[in-house]
């Protein structure tokens, strides 16, 4: 079958539409908020907080400014107001709760010992007892936090975890628990899942693991627009035999068509619904973890942007900064900003600013005016460069 090509220009304009880029009007509200949350499929939860939670940018780089209580809201308000959950997807995320159905077979095979951290999985079998002590405490007392377990938080910080958080980990792991909230510190508060995940959801019938790779992957397609196989396996991180199951069983039923991007070196996917717009009209910074960048190879086949998070690199050996944000302008990032929030003055800290050699002439102009959005975003007063190269 002779394949439908794509240039570049058109890939990344279909990829950029798909993700939600270049539709932004004067004003956000939580309608628009939600739709935001139901195209994307899932918002990455990470622990650093040098500008902002990364849960939080996505919408922003899309919407604008808008209210984060409204976010707070969907993932961690009352039961009947909740719109997303989270649970492990593209590594800690928040989903739409109507994902719930569609992962319950790897809560499943956690619960089994077949799936998660291989220093829980013990707690799938010989240790399961202990597990379910700490479950039944739970059920007892109501929502709790691993701090409020006499061992939970460990030592020797991140990863030296006491043996309750742990456990609880694993419950996380296995669905037998979720979260409740998050406490100031954004530690997870943890709860029965059927105390916190509505009874219609939770009443939705489970899918077998094949029927439930194939939604995950039509989600992933409808999120990313064109996407190779690797690309749509990467964004829900599902395994490879039932990923090429399911594309080739959205390819038969007409979801999916094959087409040859130019420059890609294996074949693509395009999303029946696929929008190709003539332009996209985008000024957005983009997070580390943004799903448009996130896939680092998709992001130098789509845009020739070579880009790596330096948070875990030696100071005096990173090339940008620590935490680098990409710059987006119309359909091409341009550049990269090195931002820190400063709380305590009020500032929004640029550290450097980086242009690529062919950025346009009014790039510079444009990010400066997307430094201001989002510093009165985060309610700081003002936008200091400490330095600028490009």
């Amino acid at each position: 079958m002779k394949l439908h090509h794509i240039s570049l220009a058109e890939a990344r304009r279909i990829a950029l539409a798909a993700q939600g880029f270049g539709g932004r009007t004067a004003t956000a509200n939580p309608r628009k908020l939600a739709a935001t949350l139901d195209r994307l499929s899932l918002h990455q939860i990470d622990s650093v907080n040098v500008l902002s939670r990364a849960h939080y940018l996505p919408a922003f780089s899309r919407l604008g400014a808008y209210d984060r209580g409204w976010l707070d809201q969907a993932a961690w308000g009352p039961c009947g107001k909740r719109r997303i959950f989270e649970y492990w997807a593209h590594e800690a995320s928040l989903l739409p709760l109507d994902l719930h159905p569609l992962l319950r077979w790897r809560m499943a095979e956690a619960d089994r010992g077949e799936r998660g951290w291989r220093s829980l999985r013990s707690y799938a079998g010989e240790r399961r007892a202990e597990a379910m002590r700490t479950l039944a405490r739970l059920a007892a007392e109501g929502p709790l936090s691993a701090s409020d377990f006499e061992d939970g938080k460990g030592q020797g910080g991140w990863w030296g975890w006491g043996e309750a958080k742990r456990q609880l980990e694993w419950l996380f792991w296995a669905g037998h628990i979720t979260t409740a909230t998050r406490r100031n510190s954004f530690e997870r508060v943890y709860d029965l899942t059927e105390r916190v995940i509505p009874p219609d959801i939770l009443a939705l019938p489970t899918p077998d693991k094949a029927a439930a790779h194939r939604a995950l992957i039509a989600r992933a397609a409808s999120a990313l627009g064109v996407a190779s196989e690797s690309d749509l396996r990467d964004y829900f991180r599902t395994e490879v035999g039932p990923t090429r199951d399911a594309i080739a069983a959205l390819a038969e039923e007409g979801v999916l068509e094959p087409v040859q991007v130019e420059a890609w070196a294996k074949a693509a996917w395009l999303h029946r619904e696929a929008r190709s717009p003539r332009r996209v009209s985008a000024a957005a910074l983009l997070a580390p973890f943004d799903p448009l960048i996130w896939e680092r190879s998709r992001t130098e086949r789509l845009f020739d942007f070579h880009y790596r998070i330096e948070i875990y690199t030696p100071a005096h050996k990173r090339r940008f900064g620590y935490y680098v944000l990409p710059f987006l302008l119309g359909d091409r990032l341009v550049g990269r900003v090195d931002l820190k929030a400063d709380r305590q003055a009020s500032r929004l800290l640029v550290q450097s600013v980086h242009l690529e050699a062919d950025a346009p002439v009014n790039s510079f102009e444009a990010l400066s005016s997307a430094l201001c959005d989002m510093a009165d975003w985060l309610g700081l007063d003002a936008v200091l460069e400490r330095g600028r190269s490009s």
